[in-house]
């Protein structure tokens, strides 16, 4: 499928923030006010979808509600960039209802992490638009750094493409050298989508990984990589990219992709703590392609642009 790249963002554009996942309560708002401020000060206006609030099934809003926001969003002209408020655990319940061929005529940037995983990889399947692996609007002011929101006007407004910066350091667990398309995020939804009707495709790409700990232990996360190990996933890819994975046992993510994987699998594996439930990640664009070579003092970097800056 052709890739569509999304304009940058500039001043005078506005953003809309919807909730995909769950909800946002009345604790939230303060940290998406906040980061409103933030955006306006770079002269970006921010607008509120429709059903942010709603709790129509008493444990949030329903996918129709949230599908409507998202599809509108990317409808109205007047919109630029789409942000989802916060993560959760259900936005993969959109599928049925989005509008792709929608999208694909209204391409425009759409930012999310952690649950928000499943709608960045499969509309990127769905419309070959370039989606972007970011903090949650309500993150950049609730628990990121403040570089998170810089590396997001350097990706978004600049076209920035370092995926390593300056004194950030990448760990080598398999040699080698490899490129392919961009795909990844949260494992535990990642492995959600491996079969079936909305599966996605894996071939030729390299997958990048993080998992909170809190919700997946050790356990989890070998169940997560055992279920895509026995549906051929690693036997497709091209190489791996780990993020942040922080247990009270200590144990790694890194570790636990090693135990599943053993020795069957010759492509390289690199570790970072750049991306993930931390405080301080990156903006990783879904579906361009990089390159990974652990003999590299850049262990990864981008082999095409992310955004179209001539608009």
């Amino acid at each position: 499928m052709k890739k569509i790249i999304p304009n940058k963002l500039k001043k005078g554009d506005t953003i809309q923030v919807i909730a995909p996942s769950n909800s946002v309560q009345e604790d939230d708002v303060k940290f998406l006010k906040e980061t409103e401020k933030l955006f306006n000060s770079r002269g970006i206006n921010v607008i509120y979808g429709k059903y942010v609030n709603s709790n129509t099934l008493g444990y949030g809003a329903t996918p129709k509600e949230k599908a409507v926001d998202l599809n509108l969003a990317f409808l109205n002209k007047d919109v630029q960039a789409i942000f989802c408020a916060k993560g959760g655990e259900n936005s993969n319940t959109l599928f049925d209802y989005i509008d792709y061929e929608l999208i694909k005529k209204n391409p425009k940037i759409f930012c999310g992490f952690s649950d928000s995983t499943s709608l960045l990889n499969m509309i990127n399947k769905k419309t070959g638009l370039i989606t972007f692996h970011a903090s949650t609007f309500k993150a950049i002011s609730d628990w990121d750094d403040s570089s998170v929101f810089e590396d997001i006007i350097d990706k978004l407004m600049k076209g920035k493409n370092t995926l390593q910066k300056q004194g950030e350091k990448f760990t080598i667990i398999q040699k080698g050298v490899c490129e392919g398309e961009l795909i990844g995020g949260n494992l535990n939804c990642l492995s959600r989508m491996v079969c079936g009707k909305y599966s996605l495709d894996f071939e030729n790409k390299i997958m990048f990984i993080e998992d909170l700990a809190e919700e997946s232990d050790p356990k989890f996360v070998s169940s997560f990589l055992y279920y895509m190990k026995q549906n051929d996933v690693f036997s497709k890819i091209n190489g791996i990219w780990i993020g942040s994975y922080e247990h009270e046992s200590k144990i790694s993510l890194e570790k636990i992709v090693k135990d599943v994987i053993e020795d069957e699998y010759n492509f390289p594996i690199i570790k970072s703590n750049n991306f993930g439930h931390i405080a301080k990640k990156i903006t990783i664009p879904i579906g361009i392609k990089a390159k990974i070579d652990t003999s590299k003092n850049k262990k990864i970097i981008l082999l095409e642009k992310h955004i179209e800056l001539n608009s």
